[in-house]
């Protein structure tokens, strides 16, 4: 989802502010202005490098998403019944589609899921569900710039067998998912915008982190097993004080298969948090945040481990995404 532009010109103000107070001229923050988002970019550049780490290596471009159809790439994550394939979705605008791919970004297939609705789908997850021995795919609706829904939801569906075949479906003859079961989700303390979803791989739990700009991120929990037949209230469970001037601005997310580090992204930059010792999951939220370098994205909505969780993908807003890759020293 893109900035509101109010939020652009505040931005902006505050950088010739910024500018005027160090003797700088505000021509300077205005040609940065009317360029776009390049100010965001000097803006966020300017608080991130000193807490950068070297965990991972420097982003490498495995390729470009191929299928024409994707056009905002919002969310990634690996496949755990087709190892070394990955899917993707439409940010708002597109129908209730997932798209695969492998690691040169060439389509795999397209898959509509079915009993589905598409409002403003910004994030996915893999992790456990209701059968054991299955794998789940959750799909986060949960969208809302305007911040006017009452509700959220997340749906659920079997993570799909992909094969040599299904690579000739297409969004217009796609192959269709087993039914979608609707997880519906509220607050608790009102209506928020978010992009980033992340579901456990052991335990189920689901989360969803807000995104706000200036301000911390708010991280909401979902216990398993989730509920589909009632309206399921989050818990609020931390606040996250995100490194960088645009502050709780996240965009995606995904947790480590084997449960001990969560990535996160921004339009530029990624961060990771990792959990120590034998500490619960949940005491994550308080751990260090450190930022890295995710490749040259013009607005990047989605990062998600590598199956192996040696490494971190990322894709882009955009036609033919680029796709990167940082791989764990």
């Amino acid at each position: 989802m893109n900035f509101h532009r109010s939020s652009v010109r505040l931005v902006f103000l505050i950088f010739c502010g910024a500018l005027a107070i160090c003797g700088f001229s505000t021509r300077l923050a205005y040609d940065g202005f009317a360029a776009g988002q390049s100010l965001l970019v000097i803006t966020q550049k300017a608080t991130t490098t000193a807490r950068r780490h070297d965990r991972y290596g420097p982003p490498q471009l495995l390729g470009q998403l191929q299928d024409s159809s994707i056009t905002e790439s919002s969310g990634i994550v690996a496949s755990r019944t087709t190892p070394g394939l990955f899917w993707t979705h439409n940010d708002s605008g597109d129908g209730p589609f997932i798209y695969s791919f492998d690691r040169k970004g060439n389509s795999r297939g397209v898959w509509q899921v079915t009993g589905a609705r598409a409002r403003d789908w910004e994030d996915i997850a893999s992790g456990p569900g209701p059968l054991r021995n299955r794998v789940y795919l959750y799909l986060g609706d949960i969208g809302d710039n305007n911040e006017q829904r009452a509700t959220i939801v997340v749906y659920r569906i079997p993570e799909p067998t992909i094969t040599a075949a299904d690579a000739h479906s297409t969004k217009r003859q796609p192959r269709s998912s087993a039914a979608a079961e609707a997880i519906q989700l509220r607050y608790p303390d009102g209506k928020h915008d978010a992009e980033t979803l992340l579901v456990h791989p052991t335990s189920g739990d689901l989360y969803v982190i807000t995104k706000i700009l200036f301000g911390k991120a708010g991280v909401y929990k979902a216990p398993a097993p989730l509920q589909t037949n009632k309206t399921v209230t989050l818990v609020h469970i931390a606040d996250l004080d995100m490194p960088g001037l645009l502050g709780g601005f996240i965009t995606g997310g995904d947790i480590s298969p084997d449960g001990r580090r969560v990535a996160l992204c921004g339009y530029w930059y990624g961060y990771e948090i990792v959990l120590g010792g034998s500490e619960s999951f949940d005491a994550i939220w308080k751990k260090p945040i450190s930022v890295f370098d995710l490749g040259a994205r013009k607005q990047g909505e989605a990062v998600c481990y590598r199956l192996d969780g040696q490494a971190l993908l990322a894709t882009s807003e955009g036609l033919h995404s680029p796709l990167f890759e940082v791989v764990r020293r």
